[in-house]
């Protein structure tokens, strides 16, 4: 069976109820994309995906959807495409839309939610609307125009330093008086281009999205270290 070696280190019990639980991934990018897949791998049973974007050939470099094969595809299709084939009795349920303040999605039925948008506004929507339902959430910090994957850790918001896209959302948090947000992020300064892009490799969002995927999992059947 799919899970037999999975079970060798987590149990019966856990992969009987990771096979339960309902995850919502917001973004389906070169972090959220690995988290898909790590979760399908790991035996969760239920799925929501949220992006709007459909697959350009500019993801190829770091994003796990994106194939020459699936340019010009939506990323949600693709995703929930792969997902049943890794495990078949997934659920999932694909919604291409560009999530905001204005969308009447209904958080109360999500086990765990990750949110691996970019939008700032989105991502700290997200947090509010998990953290008023008390639903555990996990967040992502900056992936680009980094190049060190052992500087990527996992701490609350509050705790986490060099990041700017994580010093932007303490302070946005802060504001609103929410706080207990866990998060990814890396310690490293950012590497940065005299264009202004954003630079991109294919192994420090893989990993971000990895290290995330299993503080998710470890976090769901209550794993201790």
């Amino acid at each position: 069976m799919e899970f037999e070696r999975l079970k060798l280190q987590l149990g019966d019990r856990s992969i009987e109820l990771l096979a339960k639980q309902h995850v919502a991934i917001f973004g389906l990018g070169g972090v959220g994309g690995h988290v898909a897949e790590v979760l399908a791998r790991c035996g969760v049973g239920k799925f929501t995906v949220i992006d709007k974007d459909i697959i350009d050939i500019t993801n190829i470099n770091r994003q796990i959807l994106a194939l020459h094969s699936t340019i010009g595809v939506k990323k949600v299709d693709i995703c929930a495409k792969r997902l049943l084939d890794i495990n078949p009795n997934i659920e999932v349920t694909a919604l291409d839309i560009d999530f905001s303040s204005d969308s009447d999605l209904d958080f109360s039925k999500f086990d765990y939610i990750v949110d691996a948008v970019d939008d700032i506004n989105a991502k700290i929507e997200i947090i509010s609307r998990a953290k008023s339902q008390n639903i555990p959430v996990i967040s992502a910090m900056g992936a680009g125009n980094k190049i060190d994957v052992s500087a990527i850790k996992i701490a609350d918001i509050s705790a986490t330093n060099t990041c700017p896209l994580a010093r932007i959302m303490r302070e946005k948090l802060k504001k609103l008086g929410i706080c207990g947000v866990k998060c990814a992020f890396s310690t490293e300064k950012p590497v940065f281009k005299p264009t202004g892009t954003i630079s991109s490799n294919a192994f420090v969002p893989a990993v971000m999205g990895i290290t995330i995927a299993r503080e998710v999992v470890l976090d769901l059947i209550k794993y201790k270290e």
